[in-house]
């Protein structure tokens, strides 16, 4: 029986060795570092921080012949950090308060941070200029009053940054939509109204 025939060796090329171990440790590197960042996220438990409204109530309300509206509250927000292991910053800070979609004021803040697994409050004592009103916007506050309240809302956005472990620094706008029925005879009352992230 006749032996095969046996030619030369074949080589793999050094270039095609050094891909492969490059290939190869690129997908380790990943891997691990894929598994740090989730232990780092299971053991920070990261919760976005978040404002909301904490406690609003309608000091004065007045409102004359000539169809012209004045008010003043007294609006509470809150800014809320339940992050055990993070300290948060808020900035940017600018709610717009408004009737019927006419400005009443602006709710402002500047940079303040929140330490870890607590809150800080942003008291805004509201006083309105004369507001002229056209006459669907004087109906409305005519039937208000006769219902005994009044319904304002608050409208408008803040920033969030606070650091996640090795995950690094991260940043949220937070947005804020809330109506707010306001007893006439001065009730403080508690709305359930907290931002959303993008």
């Amino acid at each position: 029986m006749p032996k095969p025939v046996v030619g030369p060796e074949r080589r793999t090329n050094p270039l095609v060795w050094c891909f492969a171990l490059v290939c190869s440790f690129i997908t380790v590197a990943v891997i691990v570092t894929g598994i740090v960042i989730f232990i780092a996220y299971m053991v920070v438990k990261p919760r976005v921080p978040q404002m909301s409204v904490a406690r609003a109530h309608l000091e004065r309300i007045s409102y004359d012949a000539a169809s012209v509206l004045t008010l003043k509250a007294a609006i509470v927000i809150r800014a809320e950090n339940h992050n055990a292991r993070a300290h948060s910053s808020f900035y940017g800070t600018r709610y717009l308060l408004s009737f019927r979609g006419v400005k009443v004021a602006y709710l402002r803040a500047g940079s303040f941070d929140v330490p870890k697994n607590s809150s800080v409050e942003l008291f805004y004592p509201v006083e309105s200029t004369p507001i002229p009103l056209t006459p669907d916007q004087a109906d409305s506050v005519e039937a208000a009053l006769r219902q005994k309240h009044v319904v304002l809302e608050i409208e408008g956005e803040t920033g969030t940054r606070w650091r996640v472990g090795l995950v690094g620094s991260v940043k949220f706008r937070q947005h804020l939509y809330c109506h707010l029925k306001l007893p006439i005879n001065g009730t403080t009352v508690y709305p359930n109204c907290s931002t959303k992230s993008s």
